[in-house]
């Protein structure tokens, strides 16, 4: 598989850098985390000024029509920058809706999406049983579930959608460590909801665009992690002479770069790969978001350690990066389940 960007991409990626670095500013991002962790001035004006939110939604539905690579793009964009946006969940509901459910559903909920009109979330439950046509149960850990208006529910060979301000739903929100996407558990209380027309297709569309959102989001803040670093190494003078300067700093920054690169090459893989329905999608989607995850806490980790005392302040923004790191990690399946399933496609019933 040979790979570049096309005019149109390298437009929207200028586009999206401009626009996070100019709005999702340190400030804005931590008013965010000390309100309801989403900057919902910032996601009308991604919505409205760019028109992005249905960036790879259908265009009769409101959407650009676009894929997977223009997803990554926008979401490495976004974690440059930390910015409080509820992404995740929005790209995956978008994703489920789209390949997944009937006309009807396609025609009410994307449209709205595409316009950036509500909040999405989602939440991995195969557990999860209908009686008589209601959905009850507690699920724990939901990304932006306190804000979002619409939920995801799937798993095993079930996807369903419930409207978070219907009835039958109780959310209580929580204090986590990544405030610019806090979680929240639900219950339900035999809350009415839509199961969608091809439940495989959905469920694997969503996984899909989860998995890429954040491992792009995680080369994203690798990066900036990285570039704000050697701007740093490069400022602060000790001994006579800029920190840099000294091998064992170039020896991390370094290596922080190699692992960005390799982890550049895995996201846009795994994109790629989806767009042309290509048959090694599924390996390079586990691979992309386990070692993106891992790279991008390695280089929070170095940020730390690199900016010395001033880098251990919580005042610093390498705080939040590091809590973002953490978070998506964890998020979609932690990066010994993926490496397990890459092992096992390669290896078959030897892994």
């Amino acid at each position: 598989m040979e790979f570049a960007f096309t005019d149109e991409q390298r437009m929207i990626a200028e586009t999206v850098r401009g626009f996070f670095t100019e709005h999702a500013t340190s400030a804005r991002t931590r008013a965010a985390m000390a309100g309801e962790g989403i900057d919902r001035a910032l996601w009308s004006a991604f919505a409205a000024e760019l028109g992005l939110a249905g960036i790879a939604l259908p265009e009769e539905h409101g959407g650009t029509g676009l894929g997977m690579i223009e997803l990554a793009l926008v979401a490495e964009a976004a974690g440059a920058q930390v910015a409080a946006l509820p992404l995740l969940g929005h790209a995956m509901i978008g994703q489920a809706i789209a390949k997944g459910g009937s006309e009807e559903q396609r025609a009410e909920w994307l449209p709205r999406l595409a316009a950036g009109e509500i909040i999405a979330a989602t939440v991995w439950a195969p557990e999860a049983q209908l009686v008589a046509g209601r959905l009850s149960g507690t699920f724990a850990l939901v990304p932006h579930g306190a804000v979002a208006d619409l939920l995801l529910v799937y798993g095993g060979n079930n996807a369903w959608i419930i409207d978070l301000k219907g009835a039958g739903v109780t959310v209580t929100p929580h204090v986590t460590m990544d405030q610019t996407r806090p979680l929240a558990t639900v219950i339900l209380h035999d809350a009415p909801v839509e199961m969608l027309d091809d439940c495989d297709a959905a469920i694997a569309a969503a996984l899909a665009a989860g998995w890429i959102c954040l491992a792009a989001e995680a080369l994203g803040g690798a990066q900036e992690t990285l570039d704000r670093t050697v701007a740093y190494a490069r400022e602060r003078v000790q001994f006579g002479r800029p920190i840099g300067s000294f091998q064992a700093y170039k020896h991390r920054l370094a290596d922080m770069m190699i692992e960005i690169e390799q982890a550049r090459s895995a996201v846009y893989w795994a994109a790629c790969a989806v767009d042309e329905n290509s048959e090694e999608a599924p390996i390079a989607l586990h691979a992309a978001k386990s070692f993106a995850a891992d790279t991008f806490f390695m280089c929070a980790g170095n940020m730390i350690q690199l900016h010395g005392g001033i880098g251990f302040t919580w005042e610093h923004d390498a705080h939040l990066y590091f809590k973002r790191a953490r978070s998506i990690q964890t998020l979609l399946g932690h990066g010994a389940y993926h490496r397990e399933a890459v092992a096992a496609m390669i290896l078959g019933a030897a892994a």
